[in-house]
Parts: C-alpha cells; sequence; structure tokens
C-alpha cells in the first residue's frame, strides 16, 4: 500500500517503518514532537532529504484509535487502518492538510490510492478477522 500511494504520487519508497500502536504511545509522541497533549491517529515523521524521487520516513498508526474511528465512520477496520498507513504515507511525501486547498488534494489523492488498494484492504479485513481475540 506505502509503495502503490508513492507510485501514485510519482514517487518511490526508500526506508519506511510501519509501527502500530496505542492511544498512550501516538498521545506521547505528538507531544514530544508537536507539543499537542492528545491522542492522534497517525504520525508520520520524515526524513528524506528530498534530493530525488524516493521517500523514507516513519508511520506510527493507533490501533485504538483505527477501531474507534472504523465504528464511527462505519466502515471496515482493514478500510481505516489502510486509510492512515495512506494519509500517513501522504504525508512522508510533502502533503499537508491545514488549508482548503491542501486538504482538497489529499483527498483526492487518498481516495485514488484508496481504490488502488482494495485487495489488500481486502487481505487485512481478513487478518483482522482471524487475529488472535487478545489483540
Amino acid at each position: 500500500m506505502i509503495r502503490g500511494t508513492l507510485a501514485l504520487e510519482g514517487l518511490r519508497a526508500g526506508e519506511i517503518g510501519l509501527r502500530l500502536s496505542d492511544d498512550a504511545e501516538l498521545r506521547a509522541l505528538n507531544r514530544q514532537w508537536r507539543g499537542i497533549d492528545r491522542a492522534t491517529d497517525v504520525l508520520s515523521f520524515p526524513y528524506s532529504d528530498g534530493a530525488d524521487d524516493r521517500v523514507s520516513g516513519d508511520l506510527v498508526i493507533s490501533v485504538q484509535r483505527a477501531v474507534e474511528q472504523a465504528r464511527r465512520y462505519r466502515v471496515s477496520f482493514g478500510r481505516e487502518l489502510a486509510r492512515l498507513v495512506i494519509h500517513g504515507t501522504l504525508h512522508l511525501a510533502g502533503h499537508d492538510h491545514h488549508l482548503a486547498g491542501e486538504r482538497a488534494h489529499m483527498r483526492r489523492s487518498e481516495g485514488r490510492a484508496l481504490r488502488a488498494a482494495r485487495e489488500a484492504i481486502g487481505s487485512l479485513d481478513a487478518a483482522w478477522r482471524n487475529r488472535p481475540r487478545s489483540v
């Protein structure tokens, strides 16, 4: 999904780390790196120098938040997790959403990547259904 999202943006993946975590860790990271003392769903930490078309960085996603948002938005867990991976990847690629125009561009890019990730979303949903219940 990460490679596919970047390809749609005309970019390639360098080294990208993905960590699935919880609200407590996302809150601590958000406070430490952004000065915002609350949990969030995804944080992106780019470490590309922008010298070529390779994107590198880390994504940290709160599984707790993904579960809650999937319920709220009435989508499957796999679709919401995919949206967060794609959203974070787009941030690594330089997208933002503070201004209305940026938000619209980010949503269009997310939609395109989600459509391309349909098969991966099905795999995420199957893995979530078959996970050990202690998770």
